[in-house]
This record gives C-alpha cells, structure tokens and sequence, in this order.
C-alpha cells in the first residue's frame, strides 16, 4: 500500500528512531557528567565549567549549518549520518583517554579534553540536521501525520536521554573522579551501535512515500567530493577548527557575536533569493521569528546540565538511606517523562481535530510549562538557607513541568521547520532551528554562571541574585515574558503559515 494512505507510519520511522535513539544515548550520556567530571576530576570552578558548557552545546547546535550545507551540496543526508556518527565515536574515545590521564598528565588532559569535545561537535553537526530532516521527507507534503512522527521520533531521542544519564551515571558518577572515563567509554560504545542501525537499514526502509530511496548524494555533486580521501581530510580540517573554535571561546568568550552573524546573515541568504516567492519568503519568516522565541526556551532549559547539575549534587537529599542518587540521574527525568507524555499529547492533538491550536500557540504554551516549572522550583527554596539541602521534590516537579513545555515547543518546532521550509533549503532552515538552540545554549551557559553559591551575590541586567529563589525567579520572567509575546502574536504568525 502507498505510504500517502496507510494510517499508520512508514517503517523508515522507526530505523531513524532506533539511529537517534542511540546517538541520544551518548550525547545525554556524556552531557550528564559533563561539569561534574569539569569541577571534580579537572577542577575547574563553577562559573568556569558553566562558561564552558554552555559553549560547547552552543557548537553542537552551530555546526549544523555546517553539516547542513554540506548534505544539500554534495554528500546527501545518508552519507553525513555516517560520517558524523563516526566522528563522534572517536571523540568519546579521546575523552575516555582524557579520563584515563587526567590525573598523571594534567597538559596532556586539558589537550584531550579540548579535543574530544572538538570531535563531538563536528560529528554532531553531520548527524544532526540531516537524521532531522529524512523524518519529515518519509511523508508526503501536508500530511497531518507529520506533527506525530516528530513527537514519536521526539521519543526515540527520550529513550536514549533516559538510558544516557542513568547507565553513564551508573558507571561514572561513583564518587571517584576517576571513574568518569567509563561514562565516555560506554557513550561511544552507544554510538557505535547508532552508525551500524543506520547503515545496516537505511536501504531497505528510509524512502519516501513513491519508495524512492531518500538521502541520496545529490545529482549536481562532483565525484571527487565523495572520495574517502576528501571525506577524511574535510572532516580532519573541521575538526581542527571546531576545537579551536571551542578553546577560543574558553579565552575570549566570541561566540555571541558569532551566532548572531548566523542568526541575521543565513536567513538573509535565504529571504533574498530571488527564485521564491511571497508566500515562501513569508514561511521562512515565520520559521525565524519562531527560533527567536526557542532561544530563550533553552537559555532557561539547559540548565538542566548546568546550574541544575550543581543544584543537584550540591542542594538536594539525594541519601536515601540504602542508596545515594547519583546527581547525573535527575537529567533522566526529563525523559522518562517524555516517554510517558509524548504519546498521550501526540494523541490529544490529533483528538482536537479542528481545534486543534496552531504551532506557535503551541510553542507559547510551552515557554509557560518552562516558567511554572522554574516558579515550582523557587518556592521550594525560598527562605532556605545557605547551604541546607531540600527534597527531591522540586527538582522533580520542575522536570515534569518543562517536559511538558518542551514537548509542546520543541518536537512542534522541528514539524515547523519541516513543513514551511521550501525543499532547497529545508536542511540549511533545520540548521536555522539549530543555530537558535546553540544561542540558547551559549546564553545557559553564561546564565549558569551567575549560579549564587555560598552566598555570593549575582547580577544579570540590573537583576540582583542573592540566593537560588532570585536565580530561579530569572528564568520565570525570562520564559513567562517571551511566553506572552508569543500567545499575542501566535494568530499573525498562522495567517503567514497559510
């Protein structure tokens, strides 16, 4: 039967489920031991560990554009998968050698480290974008499936961010620093596994709804672009410069003024071509105007491997008498929510029908899910003191509250893009999508490191922090401002939709 009238979805679904589910497993894996084993193993401080997190998520999200570009011109989405995850292996391989010497070689260590995260981000930018993009070319344009096959992929990437935290943790997040190389090791063995699913099954079931094998090397791509020699020194090149790119932000802290170049010159590119018309150039501006609004999502979101880490390890009864929580667990919460929520709203969208609220209203609506959970989190902590840790509770309350918020923007957003991107672009405006969840990322970091500990006070744009309440209060004005901008404008932004 023809994909265009099956009720159900393509089985290409669940082989790039089963892909992203693993690559997941090593990214949420490695990010949930990230600035623990920053200020435990290599002792940096807090702000500093938070400065660099928050970098590096910004370069996962950045390199898109270029992996992006890369599949539209001359690779294809299959060949990219491949050779990101690839790539990204190797790079949690130098990070386990990294935890392996960190402690008798600091130089050599500090090099590793700088490196390794260097690989992710270069593979992560040739995995990303275009694992993203084959999801919504398996169905046909405007079918109503669409917005359910990214909350079910949405799930693929859950299963693996509740197994990453929970076994990387389990491995590494002993107590003793030198144990966090297992977490690496384990990450890349995940990631291992992602490159064989896709390349064992990519033939046979990711094609489109006409049984045409999707992801293919475009036409128009010199032969010599596909030579193993000029894949390998490409990838070597890129390399190089995202680990210099990384370590420079480390020294100069450039990568706000980057992303912005990236966030105003791509869609420039793309509204100034003058082979699309009115009502194209009017979708894309609804995707920009859109990823304007994530990114103060995920500056609040992605504390979560940051500030929240440290909340976690630092402020929370995690003794439960026969067993201590590893802090790096509570990053699992997140998605196992997931798991449990993204069926049931995949669901009552579809029940609406008719009433069923346009993407941006959705995407409002998330943004409030993330300001009630950081209003949950800083009434538990108000008038404690210093120092005095609290229940599990609050943290827990707060990731089932963004998880809903996150599921009403992000798997939503990603549908968006898909939907309104016109064909020739759809993998560099997926990367757009990106570019907004790296500022978003950058701006965590630099959030996190206000992080008020010991008593210290902090201040963000004339807002004094003096305890976590005022830190936690930041965020529900930041979510809930953007939050109602975004309600107000949502019924413009539907009429530009078409």
């Amino acid at each position: 039967m023809n994909q265009n009238t099956q009720k159900g979805h393509p089985k290409g679904l669940y082989v790039l489920f089963a892909t992203e589910m693993w690559e997941r497993f090593n990214f949420y894996g490695m990010r949930a031991i990230l600035v623990l084993f920053m200020t435990k193993a290599l002792l940096f401080d807090h702000a500093f560990a938070s400065n660099l997190y928050g970098s590096y998520l910004s370069l996962v999200y950045l390199s898109p554009l270029i992996g992006g570009f890369m599949a539209d011109k001359y690779w294809g989405n299959n060949r990219s998968i491949i050779t990101g995850g690839i790539v990204m292996a190797i790079g949690e391989l130098v990070l386990f050698t990294c935890g392996t010497v960190y402690h008798t070689s600091p130089q050599l260590s500090s090099f590793l480290f700088f490196s390794g995260l260097g690989l992710m981000i270069t593979g992560n930018g040739f995995f990303k974008p275009n694992i993203s993009s084959l999801v919504g070319q398996l169905y046909p344009r405007g079918d109503k499936r669409k917005d359910a096959a990214y909350t079910i992929f949405y799930m693929g990437i859950n299963v693996g961010g509740a197994l990453g935290p929970f076994i990387c943790g389990l491995v590494g997040d002993t107590g003793n620093p030198a144990d966090f190389r297992w977490a690496f090791l384990v990450g890349g063995i995940g990631m291992i596994i992602s490159v064989i699913v896709q390349k064992v099954f990519q033939q046979k079931y990711v094609r489109d709804p006409d049984n045409n094998l999707l992801g293919l090397v475009p036409a128009s791509s010199p032969r010599k672009m596909l030579s193993p020699v000029i894949v390998i020194l490409g990838m070597a090149f890129l390399s190089v410069v995202f680990i210099g790119l990384f370590y420079l932000d480390a020294k100069y802290n450039y990568l706000f003024y980057l992303l912005t170049a990236c966030f105003v010159g791509i869609p420039a590119i793309v509204l100034t071509d003058k082979k699309l018309n009115k009502n194209e150039k009017q979708k894309v501006a609804v995707i920009i105007l859109v990823c304007f609004f994530v990114i103060f999502f995920w500056g609040a979101y992605e504390q979560a491997g940051a500030s929240l880490t440290f909340f976690a390890s630092e402020q929370t009864k995690r003794d439960l008498g026969f067993f201590t929580v590893p802090a790096s667990w509570f990053q699992s919460l997140n998605s196992i929510f997931i798991i449990v929520l993204a069926p049931l709203l995949a669901w009552f969208w579809i029940k609406l029908g008719k009433r069923e609220p346009a993407s941006p209203f959705k995407m409002a609506m998330g943004l409030l899910g993330l300001a009630l959970g950081y209003l949950w989190i800083a009434y538990g902590v108000k008038d404690v003191q210093s120092g005095i840790k609290v229940s599990i509770i609050w943290l827990t309350g707060m990731y089932f509250l963004h998880t809903v918020g996150e599921l009403c923007l992000s798997p939503i957003g990603l549908s968006l893009v898909n939907q309104l991107s016109p064909l020739k672009y759809s993998s560099l405006l997926m990367a757009v999508w990106f570019t907004a969840n790296a500022f978003g990322n950058k701006l965590a970091g630099v959030l996190s490191a206000l992080y008020p500990e010991n008593g210290k006070t902090t201040t963000f744009l004339g807002y004094h922090m003096n305890n976590l309440h005022d830190f936690f209060m930041l965020f529900v004005f930041m979510a809930g401002i953007a939050s109602l901008i975004l309600f107000l404008l949502s019924s413009k932004l539907k009429k530009m939709m078409q």
